[in-house]
């Protein structure tokens, strides 16, 4: 089950970690570039998502909440890639094709996250304009979705060769 870089094995745990956090990254810098350019600074955006446990407070809390920010942010984004591992293990279909399962994985995640969790955490908000929207889909499609459905796919065939 190890995953060795010189034999281009990855286990399901490599998979995880690698689709996990490669989504997080393209993630935050999405959201960097994209409301950077509206002027919103990184340590406001990383505020923001500490605000989902701190509350307003998080905007006074300085680079300590960012710092907690870019922690939560990175263990969503794990948690999204486990539970993407965990199903193509039990459905392995999903392995077949991660160049259409994983975007669509990435819709889920978007509307999760923006109709689930946010609107339990922060009450109803108003629809973000169209370009919000657009770039948040996409982002979560082929930024989230399909880099964490290629790397299950990569430890499902790591798995078929070594048996």
């Amino acid at each position: 089950m190890a995953t060795s870089l010189r034999n281009g094995r990855v286990s399901p745990w490599m998979a995880v970690l690698g689709g996990g956090l490669t989504a997080a990254v393209l993630d935050i810098t999405y959201a960097f570039i994209f409301f950077g350019l509206r002027g919103v600074s990184a340590i406001r955006i990383l505020q923001s998502i500490a605000s989902g446990l701190l509350g307003k407070a998080a905007y006074q809390a300085g680079v300590a909440a960012a710092a907690l920010g870019a922690l939560l942010h990175v263990a969503i984004a794990l948690v999204m890639a486990a539970v993407y591992v965990a199903a193509s293990r039990a459905l392995p279909f999903l392995n077949r094709r991660p160049w259409l399962w994983g975007p669509l994985y990435g819709i889920g995640c978007y509307l999760v996250m923006n109709y689930g969790v946010l609107l339990l955490r922060f009450g109803p908000r108003p629809v973000p304009p169209i370009e919000v929207l657009a770039g948040g889909v996409a982002i979560h499609m082929f930024g989230v979705g399909l880099p964490i459905a290629l790397f299950a796919a990569r430890a499902a065939l790591s798995s078929r060769l070594s048996s």
